[in-house]
């Protein structure tokens, strides 16, 4: 299961980085059309738009599975392990249910706007508002999988801390 995981989250990284070169192209590109040649693309800001929300929420699927979230484990680093394992489990369940609550407004709004077109591509604004569908039903999973290891006893010390401070951040850079 971990091997399925880390080829589907390789799979998102390689997706964010075409994103991004996507992103870079049609903003730089009309940018130099709009200076140099006093035209542009009129999709580009809206297609951009677009691919930096998705590039968001699949990014944030990544940094959920490698807990490369930002927060502070100044109370949880100090708990005893029966401690930190309650911690962690208030924490996922909190967070399912947040993102139960995204995932259903995300749902609502894709189906309302299913039918509506964006105004300079024409496609469906329902593709917008998957993004939100699509980050909570792999978070969801990821969520779901790390409540059950701790929940079992199979998850480790270190584990148990599901954020980074960022001072560890910077010691881990080279």
């Amino acid at each position: 299961m971990d091997d399925w995981i880390n080829r589907f989250c390789k799979l998102l990284d390689y997706l964010i980085a075409i994103a991004l070169a996507v992103m870079v192209v049609l903003v730089f590109g009309n940018v130099v059309l709009r200076y140099a040649f006093n035209t542009g693309i009129t999709v580009s800001e809206e297609l951009s738009r677009w691919l930096f929300v998705w590039l968001t929420f699949m990014g944030a699927v990544v940094a959920l599975k490698d807990r490369g979230h930002l927060g502070t484990d100044m109370l949880i680093s100090r708990l005893p392990r029966a401690g930190r394992r309650l911690c962690a489990v208030v924490g996922q369940v909190l967070m399912l249910w947040v993102t139960w609550l995204l995932f259903s407004g995300s749902l609502q709004q894709a189906r309302i706007n299913a039918e509506v077109t964006a105004p300079t591509s024409g496609l469906s604004m329902g593709i917008f508002y998957g993004a939100g569908v699509v980050f909570a039903v792999l978070s969801a999973a990821l969520l779901l999988r790390e409540l059950a290891r701790t929940l079992s006893g199979r998850i480790s010390d270190d584990e148990l801390v599901m954020v980074q401070e960022s001072e560890d951040l910077n010691r881990s850079a080279p």
